[in-house]
């Protein structure tokens, strides 16, 4: 009785071993090694089944004879080669993690070296921006104490006047370069909008913004994101590609929100660009990482001397 009760609780529990094991073939990529494990397991399976069947039945193991120890060979030789050769799959596991470590790397110097740069820009305005109109407020000043109070001081006091209003204007670029307050009131359309007529209004590229998105909201990271990315494309182009034209499309589908961004540029070899460690390589690179954060899509379609072509989607509700 004790016998039966095992060889039901041992065919269960192989059952279940073998619906894993079915599962688990597409996981491994069809390898010939599991196949053999998984053969193995519904072999055991069928041998412990027979082994059970006398106690529900008349039937005898004996009477099949040779094919129960042929049944027990292929068993035991599709285990034996099945493990010889499972090394394969621990080889290829251990290559996917290396390959996510080594993805994941990249991200981070990425992120790390975008981040360094936006410090040094960030410093390179207050600097270059801020440090001379308030050093030209602190000469005014100085003139007037120094000097009698009726003496050039009305025009002192118009030029400071002057240098202050530039200081402001100056703060507020800054500031609206860190956080535009046009995205967190508005949205990412009329962020976008207001961005590109500033640079439509230079002249030197024409940009064409097409979108559904009206003053629809969306999640605060992923307005932040989708407009950090897109201006870094502009600013890419405008940098690096020579172009004359660019066309954005930003669409609401669905459940999902994209961007389909072209310019007529130069171009350039993707294959040859993710070996640099330049400026251009650390852009996009930080574009691919945002984009990965969402959980979205990015594909990159670019030839020398025919543009650049960008597609990405994320969901609205990520």
């Amino acid at each position: 009785m004790i016998l039966k009760i095992i060889l039901v609780i041992s065919i269960i529990l192989q059952l279940f071993a073998v619906s894993v094991a079915i599962k688990l073939t597409k996981v491994t990529k069809y390898n010939f090694s599991w196949m053999l494990l998984t053969v193995g397991f519904i072999l055991t399976e069928i041998s412990l089944i027979i082994q059970f069947l006398p106690y529900i039945s008349n039937f005898k193991p004996n009477e099949i004879g040779q094919h129960i120890i042929w049944l027990g060979v292929i068993k035991a030789l599709c285990f034996a080669i099945g493990v010889f050769m499972i090394q394969k799959i621990f080889k290829y596991m251990k290559k996917v993690e290396d390959s996510r470590r080594l993805t994941e790397k990249m991200f981070l110097n990425a992120v790390i070296q975008a981040e360094e740069k936006e410090r040094k820009r960030f410093a390179n305005e207050l600097h270059d921006g801020l440090g001379p109109l308030l050093s030209t407020i602190k000469m005014s000043f100085s003139a007037l104490v120094q000097n009698e109070p009726e003496k050039f001081s009305g025009e002192i006091v118009d030029n400071t006047e002057i240098v202050i209003n530039e200081a402001i204007k100056t703060l507020k670029e800054i500031s609206n370069n860190l956080s535009p307050h046009v995205l967190t009131n508005f949205g990412l359309y009329r962020a976008l909008r207001n961005f590109i007529n500033k640079i439509n209004a230079l002249r030197t590229i024409t940009i064409n913004l097409d979108s559904n998105l009206g003053n629809k909201r969306y999640d605060t990271n992923i307005e932040i994101v989708l407009y950090r990315v897109i201006c870094e494309l502009i600013h890419n182009t405008v940098k690096h590609a020579e172009a004359k034209k660019i066309d954005i499309s930003l669409m609401e589908d669905g459940k999902n929100i994209t961007i389909a961004y072209k310019d007529n540029g130069k171009g350039f070899d993707p294959e040859k660009l993710k070996k640099q460690t330049g400026s251009k390589g650390i852009g996009l690179s930080n574009i691919f990482s945002r984009i990965n954060s969402l959980k979205g899509e990015f594909t990159l379609d670019s030839h020398p001397g025919k543009g650049i072509y960008v597609f990405i989607k994320v969901k609205k509700d990520e």
